[in-house]
């Protein structure tokens, strides 16, 4: 959430993470596996990249490399990355469940 909520503010997931990653480091140093820690990893990278805007880059290369309006790449890459970031926090947690 903390990483989802940095990247709507700010645009960049790489900015997100880092953040993300030091601002969870000093409650992660101990009592976790390493599935646990590789899951949690998968969650704060799948909340970088949720809501793609006018904001990230990446959002623009897709734009312009594939001749869409701004309207256009609102309605389908962020749609997309929406969708990319629930549904890998979605299996992160699920798979969570599972390991210890």
């Amino acid at each position: 959430m903390i990483s989802a909520g940095m990247r709507i503010a700010q645009g960049s997931a790489t900015v997100a993470i880092v953040t993300t990653g030091g601002i969870l480091a000093p409650s992660l140093a101990s009592g976790y596996s390493q599935p646990q820690l590789a899951l949690i990893v998968v969650a704060i990278s799948s909340g970088s990249i949720i809501a793609s805007h006018v904001k990230d880059g990446g959002f623009w290369i897709i734009s312009r490399y594939f001749n869409m309006s701004m309207k256009d790449t609102l309605k389908t890459w962020t749609v997309l990355e929406t969708v990319l970031s629930i549904v890998g926090f979605g299996m992160a947690a699920l798979l969570y469940t599972f390991v210890r």
